[in-house]
């Protein structure tokens, strides 16, 4: 049972967690590193199967080929946005593969485990939704540790594969930048953009079966 202020401490890293997109260069011990991917570890898995791994990168000309990746698939989505949101899409910021001390590639391996993994089976995405988990741990934990963290989602696998030399078949699910930022905000940075606003939580609760309301 936790006390209030230890429950206190969870909700509070779980409302004010953020996506950054702006580092400082200051460097992060090996030991805090160690812990956030302990955290990212520890997070739960379907069918006990764990299908993380983690690629550690620091050094510039491979942070550099992986922020040209990400750039090249930006330019290649804003395609699909018209006008404000089109400016507001291509003003996202990569850099911050460059300038954060680390970033983190984590990959999942659908063959972990073997063929008959409990659960997968019947949804072989599991494999994605248990890294998911190892993800939030890991963003929960930086948050804890009073460092900030970037979630790159756009760029082309195998372009990653090929840089990070990655087997055809592991799924390189994420690149995370961590570091420290002197720019932390109070919302996310695309409600703060006016690109969506945070939806009401009532109209997505149903009772016992999909658009029934609970009250």
């Amino acid at each position: 049972m936790l006390h209030n202020e230890e429950k206190e401490a969870v909700y509070k890293a779980i409302y004010n967690r953020r996506d950054i997109r702006t580092f400082l260069p200051d460097p992060i011990s090996p030991e805090v590193i160690r812990r956030l991917l302990d955290a990212a570890h520890h997070a739960p898995s379907v069918g006990f199967m764990q299908p993380w791994s983690f690629i550690l990168v620091e050094t510039a000309p491979t942070k550099e080929r992986l922020a040209w990746a990400a750039d090249k698939e930006r330019r290649a989505l804003a395609i699909h946005y018209e006008g404000e949101k089109e400016q507001h899409f291509l003003g996202l910021k990569i850099e911050g593969i460059k300038q954060a001390p680390i970033t983190i590639c984590v990959t999942c391996d659908p063959t972990r485990g073997g063929s008959h993994v409990l659960g997968r089976n019947s949804i072989p995405e599991t494999d994605i939704m248990s890294t998911a988990c190892a993800i939030q741990n890991m963003w929960l934990a930086a948050y804890a540790e009073g460092l900030a963290l970037g979630w790159v989602s756009f760029y082309k696998k195998n372009d990653i594969r090929d840089i990070l030399h990655i087997p055809p078949h592991i799924d390189p699910v994420a690149l995370l930048s961590i570091g420290y930022t002197d720019h932390y905000p109070s919302q996310p940075i695309l409600e703060t953009a006016n690109w969506e606003k945070r939806r009401a939580l009532e109209p997505l609760i149903y009772k016992e079966q999909w658009g029934v309301s609970p009250v």
